[in-house]
């Protein structure tokens, strides 16, 4: 008599007949530019956190014929599938393959949704079929990392990473610190699935028409990062980090405000809550590249959910939004080889 593991066994082998390398990819959030037009010497340089919350995963394995399915929905696997063509190109290897995306992060919603779902690929592609190739290496491939490196980073390291902005032949950023956040601490997630962050031609062009940040404002951002952030976190102070993420965001939430029809948030709901949210307690707030996702950092869980109880009640937040009350993650993606002998 067969059981129902037995079953379910022997339908697994039908599916992936060589096995199959699955690949789980964490969000992240982009903190924010220290200098994105240069003005101290080198353009942009960025401040991240990789989170433990939604996340990409794709499974990969070798095939009779190619077979491209999605449970995210088309437009994720259909990138999906042109990275693997542009694998194909770059590596020589053109083994038919099974490739499942089974989840993708929300497209244009500031969790670096385009970087991880490349990386994910990318390495799953390269661990079923044997290709040597660092995570820098696959980025530069497959196009991704020109602007900010915190999620090729972060794809391998997870944690709180700064970087030094793209080096001049146009491959991803150096890291130049990565700090385990302290475990105690929070992150409020608000998405707001009704609104979208400027991605592509839209970007490039606001990116155009927004003046240079000033010499003066970058240099502010860089002390508040460098003698506030980073030590606040390397040494589980909360307060100093807090406020140097609050007035970080503040500066780039004004620069980048005229392309965001004059808001600091591109979500109007978003920033509602957030405001609200530092008006009554000690919080590090902000939004995540252009948004529409929103963060506050809080000390402990339980101070993060009672604050967002407490916004609940005060009616301040959009029944519309999604609110998470998530960790930092303090490791990168993980690689489950399940093919035989892997």
């Amino acid at each position: 008599m067969h059981s129902a593991f037995d079953t379910r066994v022997a339908a697994a082998r039908r599916a992936w007949p060589f096995g199959r390398v699955r690949v789980q990819a964490p969000a992240r959030l982009h903190l924010g530019f220290l200098d994105p037009a240069g003005t101290l010497g080198r353009r942009f340089g960025s401040l991240g956190l990789v989170i433990d919350g939604p996340q990409t995963l794709v499974d990969i394995g070798r095939a009779e014929s190619d077979s491209f399915e999605g449970l995210a929905g088309g437009a994720a696997l259909e990138r999906a599938r042109g990275h693997v063509e542009t694998l194909r190109r770059a590596t020589g290897c053109h083994t038919p393959l099974v490739l499942r995306l089974r989840s993708a992060l929300p497209a244009h919603a500031g969790l670096g949704s385009g970087t991880q779902l490349a990386l994910a690929v990318g390495r799953a592609f390269c661990a079923a079929f044997d290709v040597p190739i660092t995570t820098p290496q696959l980025a530069f491939v497959l196009g991704r990392g020109a602007r900010s490196g915190v999620g090729v980073a972060g794809f391998d390291l997870g944690g709180l990473l700064l970087d030094g902005g793209p080096r001049a032949d146009g491959s991803p950023a150096a890291l130049l610190a990565r700090i385990a956040l302290p475990d105690e601490w929070r992150v409020l997630l608000v998405l707001d699935p009704r609104a979208e962050g400027l991605s592509g031609a839209q970007e490039k062009a606001a990116l155009a028409r927004i003046a240079p940040l000033p010499r003066t404002a970058a240099a502010e951002i860089c002390h508040e990062v460098l003698l506030r952030v980073l030590p606040g976190a390397a040494g589980a102070e909360f307060a100093p980090f807090a406020a140097g993420l609050t007035r970080m965001q503040q500066l780039l939430g004004e620069h980048f405000a005229p392309a965001q029809e004059g808001r600091a948030f591109t979500s109007e709901a978003v920033g509602r809550l957030l405001h609200w949210i530092a008006r009554n307690t000690e919080t590090g707030i902000g939004q995540s590249s252009w948004g529409p996702t929103g963060f506050a950092f809080l000390p402990s869980e339980s101070q993060a959910h009672a604050l967002l109880a407490a916004a609940r009640a005060a009616g301040v937040v959009d029944p519309a939004l999604e609110v998470q009350v998530i960790r930092a993650r303090n490791h990168g993606a993980v690689v489950a080889d399940q093919r035989a002998g892997g």
